[in-house]
């Protein structure tokens, strides 16, 4: 998908302010069993296909009007995914704006998730 200069901008700026992880970094903390929050932040159509095992979802779309209902501790380690790593980088910056103080992206976002062979699923 070819994104607007405007979008990368935007994305570029966010990532400059937000923590980012990898996939492996995510797989490495469950395997650990380390506490945090996988959440989705793709449109409802895309979860509905299929997301990372074990996620939530709170769609980019309505996150800061629903996140302080689903996450009310704003000391949660969330770690926030979308397609490819644009929407969860800009997800992470409004959260930190909203004061969750742990939030990462998760870079390559579902996309990369696949790619890696982790394991999904649909409700």
């Amino acid at each position: 998908m070819a994104h607007s200069p405007g979008f990368l901008k935007l994305v570029d700026d966010a990532k400059k302010n937000v923590k980012q992880c990898t996939v492996e970094d995510v797989w490495d903390r469950r395997q650990k069993g380390e506490p945090f929050v996988l959440v989705d932040v793709r449109e409802d159509v895309e979860w509905a296909k299929a997301h990372a095992e074990g996620a939530i979802h709170v769609g980019r779309g309505v996150l800061e009007r629903d996140i302080e209902t689903r996450i009310p501790d704003k000391d949660t380690e969330i770690v926030l995914y979308c397609g490819g790593g644009f929407r969860s980088a800009l997800a992470a910056e409004s959260l930190g704006k909203m004061g969750y103080k742990h939030v990462t992206s998760m870079n390559g976002g579902f996309r990369g998730w696949l790619e890696a062979g982790m394991p999904v699923t649909k409700d």
